[in-house]
């Protein structure tokens, strides 16, 4: 599990964990719709296996996008009088939106290694 996560943040190919499935630089820091591969440079390993393929990778962005906020009203919820408070949500939505393209990218990921072939 660990070692898959480690494969997962460091956008390695799913098959030989050498090639990358991304094609930007920086995982967690680039801005913008994010540019796939087709195909593993090192094994050639196919990752979008059907057209849609990546649809259900919205479902699991949509879980990540509920955890961090959570985890974003856990952490801002001691500096307000009251639990529910109307200016939290400029602040969670501001977190939500500024991670959108992370989300994209680790959604994905998560969903290629959830898919991925481990008999081999």
């Amino acid at each position: 599990m660990l070692n898959s996560l480690y494969h997962i943040f460091h956008n390695d190919c799913p098959h030989c964990h050498k090639g990358k499935v991304f094609a930007d630089k920086s995982f967690f820091f680039s801005m913008g719709f994010p540019k796939m591969n087709s195909h593993c440079s090192h094994c050639s390993y196919k990752f979008e296996k059907e057209p849609g393929y990546f649809f259900g990778a919205m479902f699991v962005s949509y879980g990540v996008a509920v955890l961090e906020g959570l985890l974003t009203y856990f952490c801002i919820r001691p500096f307000f009088d009251s639990n529910f408070d109307f200016w939290m949500f400029p602040i969670i939505a501001f977190v939500l939106l500024s991670l959108t393209f992370f989300n994209i990218r680790f959604s994905r990921m998560i969903w290629i290694y959830m898919f991925k072939n481990y008999s081999n």
